[in-house]
């Protein structure tokens, strides 16, 4: 943990053994693939802790996808898939995250890795990487919808969910939310359709529904430059009452207009009461917290520079970057509650917390004998794996 939290160019289990004196990788990498702990237990601790900090009952749980770009084809999950990471496709690893956000804070809670079809209709290669037998194909909704399940059941207290297109889409995850009364603002794809008056029509096809006045200047909330200004409006979906399948509440098609580029988005929202519009955009505006977290979390904490390769070492190595990653949210906010900051100075943020602890705490291992012994183990390990590659290489040809 200390090494995830220290000034390293690079965070693995050989920087991490390094820096905290350790002779080799081995027992990190026995930490990660072969020791004997509960890594989805830890996650429920995290879980408990950031609630525990952070709890609100208006709070908003934001699901998204992150891909780590990866070479190779031995790398569990990995295939050419579209990322965001890379705004293409690339060979990557995507996985799915749960964050918590409220008032005081954001943090990510839950994980599950996206396996592409293609692995599990290769036992063979799902057995190469541990991929448990009884692991199937999901979804990234469906991902979305049992880690949301998970945390509702453990009683988290939160009213709302966000997220983008790819779970705005999804029809048994708005239906899972509904049938537990949590309001939800969901993006949905232009060509999306709802039905109003009746009858199917694309979201983009009821713009013309929509009159001048309607339209109300909201802020999604503070960015890095200001408040997040936008022109909105909403259109009731449920006039005729519920649509088949549809639980009670009210039902709405959300537009979003960016004020100088004229830019349309659109978003599903239900509630199970009546809400007003500007508690609907701030709950859209909270979906960029997780942008956020990803951010901080590959930048901060290594969420994404792991070197591992098998599905046990995988979540465990997330799972304890987000242990990390809580730390520094919870840090930031128990500073400012307990002395909030001067005039003149901004609130300590996770990045000026873990400079602070990197250069205060997590301080390396600095004999100089040790770092000489580190380089000759590098050096031995290169080569013995550069040979491994060319007698590879030979067989195949």
């Amino acid at each position: 943990m200390v090494g995830l939290l220290a000034d390293l160019p690079r965070k693995n289990c050989w920087t991490i053994a390094e820096h905290a004196g350790n002779a080799n990788p081995d027992g990190m990498q026995h930490l990660l693939a072969r020791a004997v702990w509960d890594e989805d237990a830890v996650r429920d601790d995290i879980r408990d802790y950031v609630v525990e900090h952070l709890g609100d009952p208006e709070a908003v749980l934001v699901i998204d996808e992150t891909g780590d770009l990866k070479k190779g084809t031995g790398t569990v999950g990995v295939q050419r898939q579209y990322t965001g990471t890379a705004g293409r496709i690339e060979n990557a690893q995507v996985a799915v995250y749960l964050v918590y956000a409220s008032s005081s804070g954001h943090a990510m809670i839950d994980r599950e890795l996206y396996v592409p079809q293609a692995w599990i209709d290769d036992p063979q290669r799902c057995q190469a990487a541990g991929i448990p037998d009884q692991v199937g194909f999901a979804t990234k909704p469906a991902l979305a919808t049992r880690m949301l399940s998970r945390a509702l059941d453990a009683g988290v207290p939160t009213a709302w969910v966000t997220g983008d297109e790819v779970y705005g889409a999804d029809p048994g995850l708005r239906a899972t939310l509904e049938a537990r009364s949590v309001g939800y603002v969901l993006a949905v794809a232009c060509d999306h359709r709802v039905r109003i008056g009746g009858a199917s029509h694309r979201a983009d096809a009821l713009l013309s529904k929509v009159p001048a006045r309607a339209w109300q200047q909201v802020s999604a909330g503070k960015g890095a430059k200001g408040h997040r200004l936008y022109d909105w409006a909403f259109l009731r979906l449920d006039h005729d009452g519920p649509a088949p399948g549809q639980q009670a509440g009210q039902h709405w098609l959300m537009l979003r207009r960016n004020q100088r580029t004229g830019e349309l988005a659109y978003y599903r929202c239900s509630t199970p009461r009546p809400v007003p519009l500007a508690i609907l955009v701030r709950v859209a505006g909270r979906r960029w917290t997780i942008e956020e977290r990803f951010q901080t979390g590959k930048g901060l904490v290594g969420l994404d520079q792991h070197q591992v390769r098998r599905w046990r070492s995988w979540y465990r190595w997330v799972t304890l970057s987000m242990l990390a990653h809580a730390f520094l949210v919870v840090a930031a906010l128990a500073e400012h509650t307990r002395q909030p900051s001067p005039p003149g100075l901004s609130p300590l943020t996770c990045n000026e917390v873990q400079h602070l602890f990197a250069a205060l705490v997590a301080r390396p291992a600095v004999d100089l004998g040790h770092r000489l012994r580190w380089s000759a183990w590098r050096r031995r390990h290169q080569a013995h794996a550069r040979t491994c590659h060319y007698r590879r290489q030979a067989a195949w040809q």
